[in-house]
């Protein structure tokens, strides 16, 4: 979420009225500034010159910017919030950019509410998404925010949502947070910083290190880092869940305390809820052969490290050592993979596939792809497709080899 460096002296300590961020957010919270929100709430952005134009006749300018900035964030937010909340809330541009999505949160916050967790220290809560989570599944929180803007943010959307009383917002350094009276902790350490995307764990604000060790003092925590972390940074203390939703991978969350198993791995998918586990690091799957269907693993099991669960599940093996791509000769169904019915392999060879696509009559073309550097939207180009048929061509290895697999989806 929106944070600013744990370990840094924070932008300011002074009132809003001495920081122009925080009183331009204070003026938004006027009765004037709510009205200009919900007039702007369908707003159109590509007529906003004639929209700021119109409400300067009777605004103030800068009021009328910011509340443009805000619509256009709501807007952006409707993806992850919801229209509900999300034009009843507030953000940054890195709120939201950072905030996890609601579906997600939520996830979380059930696991610990499963548990009996009644009371949560969410340090580095950013605009507040899984604090809100949180308090929707009835758990008190203290959420703890290093810039006072964002704390500010954070707590008016508490407010927003009716969730003031169970979440307290504090400004402060999360490292000097006691967070010892509470049942559980949650951490979500920054992962931007001024030059983008952070993937030094250690670099992480705060580290990962620091992270890792206020979870170990804590009876149960949750630690959020980036879904690509490497498997070797992760302790063997900690339970490592991966999350997707829709199909994409959101984010990993490293679980500790007696509730978890330490060294499991975890692939979770909303929003069913469906959840593969194995206890510990698998065996390398076998590799063999394609098969006449080939499965696709959600990209959390393939996180997880999870896909050869998926090989002894469905009998079958890896095409490549190096691809995640299944393969078997007996059908096989299950909410981690997607299947498909294999037709014909070939070589990679473009004119091949051009060819054999134009003999099958197809105008519509899926294309997927692992190990391989061709771009999509250019092998649809080159491909030049007419036709009422639709297929799906998988450009990946197969013992290594450059290979063309054509199919359609199973169901």
């Amino acid at each position: 979420m929106d944070r600013v460096n744990a370990s840094t002296p924070s932008a300011s300590s002074a009132s809003p009225a001495d920081d122009p961020a925080r009183a331009t957010f204070a003026a938004l919270r006027t009765p004037e500034g709510e009205q200009l929100l919900a007039e702007l709430r369908d707003h159109d952005p590509a007529q906003e010159l004639a929209t700021a134009t119109r409400l300067r006749r009777t605004h103030p300018a800068e009021l009328v910017s910011a509340a443009l900035g805000q619509a256009r964030l709501r807007q952006r937010a409707v993806a992850k919030f919801g229209a509900g909340d999300a034009y009843r809330m507030y953000f940054t541009p890195n709120g939201v950019e950072q905030a996890t999505r609601t579906s997600v949160a939520t996830h979380r916050a059930a696991r610990f509410a499963a548990l009996g967790v009644r009371s949560v220290a969410d340090l580095c809560c950013g605009i507040g998404g899984d604090a809100i989570a949180l308090a929707r599944a009835g758990i008190a929180v203290l959420a703890v925010d290093r810039d006072p803007l964002t704390a500010e943010v954070a707590r008016a959307n508490a407010e927003a949502l009716g969730l003031g009383a169970l979440i307290e917002v504090r400004c402060a350094d999360v490292t000097e947070i006691d967070a010892s009276p509470y049942d559980a902790v949650f951490v979500d350490p920054a992962r931007r910083g001024g030059r983008g995307r952070i993937f030094d764990p250690e670099a992480y604000s705060p580290p990962l290190s620091w992270a890792t060790a206020a979870a170990l003092k804590a009876p149960r925590a949750a630690l959020k880092i980036a879904p690509g972390v490497p498997h070797e940074a992760i302790g063997p203390e900690a339970e490592a869940e991966w999350i997707s939703d829709g199909g994409d991978v959101k984010e990993a969350v490293l679980w500790y305390g007696e509730d978890f198993t330490p060294g499991a791995f975890r692939a979770t998918l909303l929003p069913s809820g469906a959840t593969l586990t194995a206890p510990a690091p698998l065996p390398a799957p076998p590799v063999g052969p394609v098969g006449r269907y080939l499965y696709e693993p959600d990209g959390a099991v393939i996180r997880a490290h999870l896909v050869a669960d998926i090989v002894e599940r469905c009998g079958g093996r890896l095409v490549d050592e190096t691809i995640a791509y299944v393969t078997s000769d007996v059908p096989y169904s299950s909410p981690y993979v997607s299947g498909y019915e294999i037709t014909d392999r070939l070589p990679f060879n473009m004119k091949k596939l051009k060819a054999l696509l134009r003999e099958r009559g197809v105008g519509v073309l899926t294309v997927k792809k692992r190990g391989s550097a061709v771009e999509p939207e250019e092998l649809r180009r080159r491909m030049k497709l007419s036709g009422p048929n639709a297929a799906t061509v998988f450009l990946t290895r197969v013992a290594g080899a450059p290979t063309m697999l054509i199919g359609h989806p199973l169901g």
